[in-house]
């Protein structure tokens, strides 16, 4: 799908960031059809929610499985086998080469993206120096997102500040997805690299990963609401 394809209400991904399947299925009655992407993380993954992913899809909705696989290429290639399965649309692994090798080639022939984690958003320059890495932010972030465009991954995972240099090493077949979405006087918490959902689509991000501003919210459906109408407002301005 193209970037101008991809309806205003599908460029939002919910991460459903809770402690059990109950109160995921409690938030996604709350959001009804506001919402028809959900991102599902470790936390709820390792509660019992894995199920819920085959029920999201049977639904009509579409799932972001956040499990940032990393490991020897065999074992990636069989967990990447297995999460076809369950109908999730994408799935995560850490951009390493030969993780996103195994990959690409675990997902063939079956509907499942493979998105390449660049540099986490709760990352800056010093975390990566602590790390061991040489690279800053920027540099390590389009280096990664370089290898997965040769090695065929689907899309990748930056932070919003990232996407304009990194679109045109992506191109039109790749997908950016942005996490660290903070909407106009949200708290940014424990994020440091982040923008609000307008100027992440203006700078080129295909879909924008929202909790807390939506999860927390005192009415989940009317914020996000509001984040698609700035999602909207971003297409239509970058169109004039």
């Amino acid at each position: 799908m193209t970037d101008s394809a991809i309806p205003p209400r599908d460029r939002l991904i919910v991460a459903l960031d809770v402690p059990s399947v109950a109160a995921a299925e409690a938030m996604i009655a709350r959001l009804g059809d506001s919402v028809t992407f959900y991102k599902i993380g470790y936390q709820l993954a390792y509660a019992g929610g894995l199920p819920l992913v085959r029920k999201l899809a049977d639904a009509g909705k579409k799932v972001f499985l956040d499990l940032k696989l990393h490991d020897i290429g065999n074992t990636v290639a069989s967990g990447v086998k297995s999460v076809a399965g369950l109908g999730a649309t994408f799935l995560t692994v850490h951009a390493y080469p030969q993780t996103m090798q195994a990959a690409v080639e675990a997902s063939a022939g079956s509907n499942l993206k493979i998105l390449a984690v660049t540099v986490l958003t709760s990352y800056d320059e010093a975390d990566l120096q602590a790390a061991g890495y040489r690279l800053g932010v920027s540099d390590l972030v389009r280096h990664r997102a370089e290898q997965a465009k040769a090695l065929g991954i689907h899309g990748i995972v930056c932070s919003a500040e990232e996407a304009a240099s990194l679109r045109p090493i992506a191109g039109a077949n790749m997908s950016l997805v942005t996490p660290g979405i903070r909407p106009a006087g949200s708290e940014v918490g424990d994020q440091k690299r982040v923008m609000t959902p307008a100027r992440a689509i203006a700078a080129g991000a295909d879909y924008l990963v929202v909790g807390r501003p939506v999860m927390a919210a005192s009415d989940p459906k009317a914020a996000a609401d509001a984040i698609v109408a700035d999602i909207q407002q971003a297409k239509t301005d970058g169109r004039r």
